[in-house]
């Protein structure tokens, strides 16, 4: 045996012996994916071939976005009726262009100046037919409104008056000595679908998160899903990142599914400014929602609990966000309450970037505040977490 080989003796026995610790492994990145990546495969077939999971998480809140921008595809400001009962000077001699101008907000129909006639556009006005009548009696112009209205009435007066006083300023030939010049701060273009895509992609998101994540963590404990993977070499962490890539491809899917369809040219949704800010901010929106899915999956013991649970968080969160309906006239009390849901933020921000061409002042306060509200709710759902019912 040469002296090389005595050596190598000497060193396999020193390692082999008494005091020699065995050294483990490195697991491969693989490996430490391995648990993370099966679990998403199987959360995400499982919603997959659940038809009613995909109408409720994909089709159903796209179905509000269809229905809502075909109704307000073309709104504006409505039209007044206005019955014009025989000659009235300052309307009849109008320009062409002050005429058109004007008949965008105001429907005149003219009648003969017959006592009948008169009478009929009296009573039609009293029904709620129409929304005001104008004659002439001498110099002075008559203008009769009713109170059930008292918006389109408003505007009706107003703009008789506006109308007045240009024929009066024209009668004496002196130029008006100040102008008022009007703007909006939106785009023209702006329309109402631009205000419904982020609201109801938020709802969407939400509704998508909450649901999903409560409902498959309760499912998995009554099925004793969870009680196996605690057995195996998959720890709560597995579970619980798990969960959240799916919500985040969900919601991913979600996002374009509604840009896309909003963005088509019969809804004509336009991006501008910053609009891609929208992803990041769905991305942490999710992982707030996903959060409240976890508490209410770890508390729930039952699919109905987790279902009841956050159909009462989610709908009136909906609501209250103004995700559907403005929310600024809503009493003080009201409005304190939604300040403490992150629907609001996460709606106001999407609006923010995507119809006001606002940008990373908007987007990253909204952001850490959802990331915040996320990591507090996830320590919360941790604590509460069970592996089974027992």
């Amino acid at each position: 045996m040469t002296a090389a080989q005595k050596d190598s003796g000497k060193a396999a026995g020193a390692a082999s012996g008494p005091s020699a610790r065995p050294v483990p492994p490195r697991r491969t990145v693989a490996a430490r994916l391995g648990p993370f990546l099966s679990l998403s495969r199987a959360m995400a077939l499982g919603m997959a071939r659940d038809r009613a999971a995909v109408f409720f998480m994909l089709l159903f809140p796209l179905m509000f976005l269809l229905l809502f921008g075909a109704l307000f595809k073309d709104s504006g400001a409505p039209q007044a009726k206005v019955v014009q009962v025989g000659g009235v000077a300052v309307l009849d001699e109008l320009p062409g262009s002050e005429r058109e101008r004007l008949r965008e907000v105001l429907r005149i129909d003219r009648t003969d100046d017959s006592g009948t006639a008169m009478r009929e556009a009296l009573d039609e006005l009293r029904a709620g037919d129409t929304h005001a009548v104008v004659f002439q009696r001498g110099d002075e112009v008559v203008l009769r409104v009713s109170v059930a209205d008292q918006v389109r009435a408003g505007t009706v007066q107003g703009l008789l008056n506006s109308v007045v006083q240009q024929a009066n300023q024209a009668a004496t030939g002196q130029p008006p000595a100040f102008r008022l010049s009007t703007g909006q701060v939106e785009d023209e273009s702006v329309q109402a679908i631009q205000f419904l895509t982020p609201g109801l992609l938020g709802w969407a998101v939400a509704m998508g998160a909450v649901f999903s994540t409560a409902i498959t963590l309760v499912g998995w404990r009554r099925k004793r899903v969870l009680r196996r993977l605690r057995l195996a070499p998959v720890g709560a962490t597995s579970v619980i990142s798990a969960q959240v890539g799916t919500a985040l491809a969900l919601a991913l899917v979600q996002t374009a599914l509604f840009l896309s369809v909003a963005s088509l040219p019969f809804y004509g949704l336009r991006l501008s400014g910053s609009w891609w800010l929208v992803v990041p901010l769905v991305m942490c929106g999710t992982l707030a929602f996903l959060s409240i899915g976890l508490v209410i999956g770890a508390w729930a013991r039952t699919e109905e609990a987790a279902n009841g649970a956050a159909q009462l968080v989610v709908l009136p969160m909906a609501f209250l966000s103004g995700a559907f309906i403005p929310f600024d006239a809503a009493p003080e009390w009201l409005r304190t309450i939604a300040g403490f849901m992150p629907l609001k933020y996460l709606a106001e921000a999407m609006q923010g970037v995507m119809s006001r061409g606002e940008g990373w002042g908007t987007a990253l306060p909204v952001m850490g505040g959802l990331l915040l509200f996320a990591a507090v709710l996830t320590a919360v759902a941790r604590w509460l977490f069970r592996w089974n019912d027992a």
